[in-house]
């Protein structure tokens, strides 16, 4: 396979990034298969949880599914905890760059926001405050956000939920990755 001649990019040639350029547009294509994959191996979950994160992950979209959402909204919400696994502290944020590029504005800023929202169910548990949301409560999508939370994320814990498999959104996962990129259009 053709490699750049650079060890520095600064030394990078029109042909060398040509080169770069094509195989990163091959690649990018590749974004929905990878992120299936990895969807696919979130079997485990934390300790103490009843089900799994895939299985979390799955039930929270077949309830926006059900819940007549957009496909942009399901596929979000099928994502919505990706981050988990690598970003545990910010994984609302891992989840939202993942997306930045092919979800509206309004999308991202839910799945963005949705960490601190969720706190409302429990952090009153720990002498925290469960209101820290309210801090956007004049914002055009705090009632969105506070909707997923309650419809789709918070509900979304029971094992004897029938979701439907990661398959069933395997294509709807696809369409919204070979979307052209865009960053957070106006809905």
């Amino acid at each position: 396979m053709k490699k750049v001649s650079f060890t520095e990019m600064k030394k990078g040639t029109k042909d060398d990034y040509l080169l770069l350029d094509k195989h990163e547009k091959d690649y990018a294509s590749k974004t929905a298969d990878r992120i299936l994959k990895f969807m696919s191996g979130l079997t485990d979950t934390l300790e103490g949880y009843k089900i799994s994160r895939l299985e979390h992950s799955l039930q929270s979209a077949t309830r926006a599914l059900k819940a007549g959402e957009s496909e942009e909204m399901i596929v979000a919400t099928l994502l919505h905890d990706i981050g988990d696994e690598l970003a545990p502290m910010n994984h609302s944020e891992y989840a939202a760059s993942v997306l930045k590029p092919y979800v509206s504005e309004k999308t991202h800023w839910i799945i963005e926001k949705h960490g601190e929202f969720q706190t409302y169910y429990y952090a009153h548990h720990f002498g925290g405050d469960r209101n820290k949301r309210d801090k956007y409560k004049d914002h055009k999508y705090y009632q969105a956000c506070v909707n997923f939370c309650e419809k789709y994320d918070q509900a979304s814990f029971d094992p004897d939920y029938k979701s439907l498999p990661l398959s069933e959104f395997e294509p709807m996962v696809k369409r919204i990755f070979s979307r052209k990129p865009y960053s957070c259009s106006k809905d």
